[in-house]
């Protein structure tokens, strides 16, 4: 059925328990998986403001902040016996990079939690998941 899943996670805890369900789905199948995270790249949009870290440190941090994030997940792969590829990718907009990198790697599915954001801002700003299922060509599971 499907041989290559591309799974998102953002380190919520409800993406570490779409991880383990993914893990879990793709075991049977004989599938492996391409574990992404997006980082939100440093923003320009008002340099005069006063900056509390340099571009360099910023980007520094949320490498370390990404790769973490995917160490944590992969190691629920690897316990699982799932091949695993890690990507990091920066983008302000997670659901086109979620997409983009669907279509890159070749993955003939997405699997991913049903929210990450929670409250306002979830309201405010669109479920990055809906918008996944919206403009995706390919299959979405969602984890809940």
């Amino acid at each position: 059925m499907y041989k290559r899943i591309l799974v998102p996670t953002d380190g919520s805890p409800l993406s570490i328990e779409a991880v383990r369900g993914a893990a879990r789905f793709a075991k049977p199948l004989g599938a492996s998986v391409v574990l992404l995270t997006v980082i939100e790249p440093y923003s320009y949009t008002s340099l005069s403001e006063y900056r509390p870290e340099s571009i360099d440190d910023y980007d520094e941090r949320m490498r370390q902040v990404a790769g973490d994030r995917l160490a944590d997940a992969r190691n629920i792969f690897d316990e699982a016996q799932v091949p695993c590829e890690v990507v990091a990718v920066k983008s302000f907009t997670p659901s086109e990079a979620i997409i983009d990198a669907s279509e890159k790697h070749n993955c003939d599915c997405i699997f991913m939690a049903s929210h990450g954001r929670q409250g306002l801002a979830a309201v405010l700003l669109g479920s990055e998941t809906q918008k996944v299922l919206t403009h995706s060509k390919l299959p979405v599971m969602v984890y809940r």
